[in-house]
């Protein structure tokens, strides 16, 4: 036991440096994919053709592919068409694409969930309908939609892992380079369990308590 607590702290530095970088690619992700979901919901629910068969695409699209499909395509496949996109770029593009997809039903979902009497109340006091959507929809759209997000938003910490494909130096590929070097995988890859486990497991019960505390405050 102690050698392998000397195992960890020989080698928790690299492995901290690579969770600081899943954690930058993951907010990176989130700060341009929830607005893009946003735009996406909004887009489905247009009454033009063109807007809702688009926003219908990208969702398709985003939600069909696996995010390590979308991760390949970035870095690998970008790059034929003359777009050279650096490692980092292209997870926090394709991560942020499968954020927008996933995150515009949820958003939608919140939307959808919004009492029509209040899309009424809105319209009775004269507020136009962008007015009506900034002030009265989206608060209440959002409140709905806040716990679901932010518990993607741990599933997109844990989907981070599969950067390790496009030479991303995060979490996981520092620890299969470990791995790889000293030939202790199972070592390694359990600390780097546990340092998913540190954030996702407190971040998990927080998003509990929030959805616990807000559907409190619905009733």
């Amino acid at each position: 036991m102690t050698e392998l607590f000397g195992f960890w702290w020989e080698w928790l530095p690299t492995l901290l440096s690579g969770l600081q970088l899943s954690l930058a690619v993951t907010a990176v992700a989130l700060l341009f994919g929830i607005p893009l979901g946003l735009i996406l919901a909004l887009g489905v629910q247009s009454k033009r053709a063109v807007w809702h068969v688009l926003s219908l695409f990208i969702i398709e699209t985003g939600r069909g592919a696996p995010a390590l499909i979308l991760l390949q395509f970035t870095y690998f496949g970008l790059p034929s068409a003359g777009i050279a996109l650096s490692s980092f770029v292209s997870a926090s593009l394709a991560l942020a694409w499968c954020t927008g997809a996933y995150t515009s039903e949820i958003i939608r979902a919140g939307l959808d969930a919004v009492p029509h009497g209040q899309k009424e109340a809105a319209a009775a006091i004269g507020l136009t309908d962008w007015d009506a959507l900034y002030f009265v929809i989206l608060p209440l759209a959002l409140r709905v939609s806040v716990p679901p997000l932010f518990g993607f938003a741990i599933l997109m910490l844990q989907a981070s892992s599969l950067c390790f494909a496009i030479a991303l130096p995060e979490l996981v590929s520092q620890a299969y380079v470990i791995g790889s070097n000293t030939f202790q995988y199972m070592q390694i890859l359990l600390l780097a369990g546990l340092l998913y486990a540190v954030i996702c497991i407190p971040a998990t019960i927080a998003v509990a308590a929030l959805e616990a505390r807000l559907g409190r405050h619905t009733d």
